[in-house]
């Protein structure tokens, strides 16, 4: 993996999976009120739409145990071994979703699959973001590692752009009514059909020479032993990460529920933002990676955190007070720079700050205790504070908090090892 072609099929084979796994967790934030009905039927369209996010966000729970259990197997086993095992589990819990009658079928069996199914999918994702970002860390060339790993994030934002088009597609040729019925299970079938070429792709993977080069590897007991030791550093990690999983699955999977129920635009208005939304963060997100390289990840995370303080609520406010196609892509546009700053720096500095032997496991077990608390429960948080403040721009407030807490980790965090991260290129990486 020498070679630049080398490192870019590297490159291509790790995301594949990643992209699978940002896909089907899209389309159900996109659709979540069509599952609500399938699924969730109550009197209450409130009570309905908030069971459907509920679910949406239960699978987050299961990522701290993918994290302990399939990260420990990753760091003893390989990269390579590890990542084509959350690949099928993944695949199971979108073939769940994607198949399961609804609630007039099946009755209260139909939703308890389909939380089954977001369950395996949270398990299986619990350790895919860390495994990627590993992998792509230990393959990178000398000073380019922000660069290298930026990709685990890019690769997510591609799936957003393909959810979010095959949604425009799907509204251009099928009327409201088929896609409240039906045509909100085609993107998970499409899903289930990618599996077995991401599979045939992700088999072709080579193992990071070093990992290769390691002679000790941890068993179970001894990365919960080391995690256990290093739990201060993995909740330092956590807070870092919280600013992330926030503003990603705000300005993504939210998207289409806010523009259509708080801002009351059509459901092609929300996707065509989402879907450019996507576009932007595919962007911002290897161009800051590279950034950091250069300048060190602390101006980049310290900045961008204080800017969504800054404008975060404010933004929000402005576009509840003049709701349009226009200001909705404006104010994401916005939020998705300043989520591609201050990610293409924090993955990054998450592998450089974690132990070498668990690397995997804490770097998984930081951004699962994340996305567990308050990232994947984003939409659910959003629409519930919004239905008891009574004010549609609430989700800025979740925002502030969330880069309020991604602050204080950085400037934590880089009090206690500030030299290794201010130097990325100097960090020792084994």
């Amino acid at each position: 993996m020498a070679s630049t072609t080398g490192k870019g099929k590297a490159i291509f084979r790790v995301v594949s999976g990643n992209f699978l796994e940002m896909f089907d967790f899209m389309v159900y934030g996109f659709y979540a009120t069509a599952i609500a009905k399938t699924f969730f039927p109550t009197d209450s369209a409130f009570a309905s739409l908030m069971l459907s996010l509920a679910t949406f966000g239960a699978g987050f729970l299961m990522r701290p145990l993918g994290a302990i259990f399939l990260g420990a197997y990753i760091d003893r086993h390989g990269r390579k071994k590890g990542l084509v095992v959350t690949l099928a589990m993944m695949a199971m819990g979108t073939v769940l979703i994607a198949c399961v009658p609804g609630y007039a079928t099946l009755g209260v069996a139909a939703p308890l699959l389909v939380l089954l199914g977001r369950l395996l999918q949270g398990f299986s994702a619990g350790v895919e973001l860390g495994g990627v970002s590993v992998y792509l860390a230990e393959i990178s060339t000398p000073g380019r590692k922000g660069f290298f790993v930026s990709w685990q994030s890019a690769s997510q934002q591609a799936a957003v752009v393909f959810a979010g088009l095959l949604g425009v597609g799907l509204n251009h040729w099928l009327s409201p009514e088929q896609m409240g019925e039906w045509g909100w299970r085609v993107p998970f079938l499409i899903g289930c059909l990618i599996v077995p070429v991401i599979f045939v792709i992700r088999r072709s993977m080579e193992e990071t020479p070093e990992f290769q080069a390691r002679t000790h590897r941890p068993t179970l007991g001894e990365v919960v032993r080391s995690i256990g030791q290093n739990f201060g550093l993995v909740l330092g990690g956590m807070a870092l990460v919280i600013m992330t999983t926030v503003s990603f699955y705000l300005i993504t999977a939210y998207t289409p529920t806010f523009g259509k129920n708080e801002l009351h635009l059509s459901d092609l208005d929300s996707l065509i933002v989402t879907v450019c939304v996507g576009i932007s963060n595919f962007i911002w997100l290897p161009v800051m990676g590279a950034f950091s390289d250069r300048i060190g990840r602390k101006p980049l995370l310290v900045g961008a955190t204080v800017l969504a303080i800054a404008t975060a609520y404010p933004a929000l406010s402005w576009l509840v007070a003049h709701p349009s196609f226009g200001n909705l892509l404006m104010v994401e546009l916005w939020l998705s720079f300043l989520y591609g700053s201050y990610n293409g720096a924090m993955v990054v500095a998450l592998t450089e700050i974690m132990p070498v032997a668990v690397r995997t496991t804490g770097f998984s077990l930081a951004y699962s205790l994340a996305t567990a608390t308050f990232g994947g429960f984003t939409p659910a948080a959003c629409t519930y504070l919004i239905h008891v403040l009574d004010n549609k721009a609430a989700p800025g407030i979740w925002l502030t908090g969330a880069a309020i807490l991604g602050l204080v980790a950085t400037l934590v965090l880089f009090r206690k090892g500030g030299q290794k991260l201010e130097a990325p290129e100097a960090v020792a990486v084994g």
